[in-house]
């Protein structure tokens, strides 16, 4: 989990720009496709300086950035489009928290995908941000990754009514695949949980309490990065109300009215998830105290058997003179005889009784 470090000498102007992520020896690339209904010109190794001349405001336009150690780069496209530079601020900056931003003609939305690491308990982290105007959607990933892998294959192979809408209803198509991840990983950490209440049901090692506070940290860090998403994606509505915001059609809020949805049953599912650790630490104190429970059992039916001997024993070392059993010639034979037939008549009794 990665946690907000303040640093003193840390600058507050609009005007600095620092990306504060943790890939910061990926090289900053970008792609664009340019399409509508009958055609699509897809741009490999593409340059800010080309946007004057293959924007085309009669299409739809996506411009995918991946890397943001280029500052430089951030700013031309914030410079182009005539985003606030707080924007591009919050895209540099990975340690805040989802959220959504209308400023004038641009709409501005970051958002945390979150995916499991294989073989390891902890979760990835990658912040996504968008900017999105008229007849143009840019996004900002830290990394190369396969988020949106399928989609742009449904856009060169014309699947689905991609290319028939604008690009409001690919960037919901983008946040849908993103929270699509947010699936992925609470299905890994509830095969995980399931496991643990196998295990906490058998096994009172110490490490099952660790690996429980692991994986209700990480629900924790999953609910708080959802409910920002569920508030701004709330705040869509808000934007449909004041009906001043034209980059996104009045018909296509109803997506994103789905995917509000979508994120009241993720935080809904992580609250079941959590109360199933509940059930692995009681699980596992219940093993617990049973097993103290039959360690001090079979304790208790131990120190009984002996007690009856050890009274006898006390009685025979105690140095009187008038005991006739001490000047007996089978009198010690005797003795451990009556001791063994005892401790065999309890163990039968004991047994019948079912106390052990």
């Amino acid at each position: 989990m990665r946690k907000i470090k303040y640093k003193k000498e840390r600058k507050v102007q609009p005007t600095f720009l620092d990306y504060t992520g943790i890939h910061k020896q990926i090289k900053t690339e970008m792609q664009m496709f340019v399409y509508d209904v009958n055609n699509l010109t897809e741009y490999q190794e593409f340059k800010v300086a080309d946007l004057d001349k293959c924007f085309d405001t009669t299409q739809s336009n996506w411009l995918n950035v991946h890397g943001l150690n280029d500052v430089n780069v951030i700013k031309e496209i914030g410079n182009y489009l005539k985003v606030d530079n707080f924007m591009l601020g919050d895209i540099l900056n990975t340690t805040k928290r989802t959220k959504l931003d209308e400023y004038h003609d641009v709409l501005f939305f970051n958002i945390k995908s979150l995916l499991p690491i294989e073989n390891s308990d902890n979760i990835s982290v990658e912040q996504i941000s968008f900017l999105l105007k008229n007849g143009i959607l840019v996004s900002f990933q830290e990394k190369r990754g396969d988020h949106f892998t399928y989609l742009r294959e449904r856009l060169r192979t014309h699947s689905g009514i991609i290319r028939e809408k604008k690009v409001d209803y690919l960037m919901y198509l983008l946040l849908d695949a993103i929270m699509e991840n947010f699936y992925v990983t609470i299905e890994s950490e509830e095969n995980k949980v399931e496991e643990l209440i196998n295990l906490s049901k058998t096994s009172t090692n110490p490490l099952i309490l660790e690996l429980v506070e692991k994986h209700r940290d990480n629900f924790n860090f999953l609910k708080r990065s959802i409910i920002p998403l569920r508030d701004s994606l709330y705040s869509i509505k808000s934007i449909k109300d004041d009906n001043i915001f034209n980059a996104i059609e009045l018909e296509n809020y109803s997506f994103f009215d789905r995917l509000h949805q979508e994120s009241l049953e993720l935080l809904e599912q992580i609250e079941y998830d959590v109360t199933s650790l509940d059930s692995a630490s009681n699980f596992y104190f219940s093993q617990q105290n049973h097993k103290m429970n039959e360690v001090m059992k079979t304790l208790t039916v131990v120190s009984v058997f002996f007690m009856p001997m050890t009274f006898i024993v006390g009685v025979y070392g105690m140095n009187f003179d008038n005991m006739p059993e001490l000047h007996w010639k089978y009198g010690y034979f005797i003795v451990l005889t009556c001791m063994f037939v005892l401790l065999l008549g309890m163990i039968y009794y004991f047994k019948k009784k079912k106390w052990y």
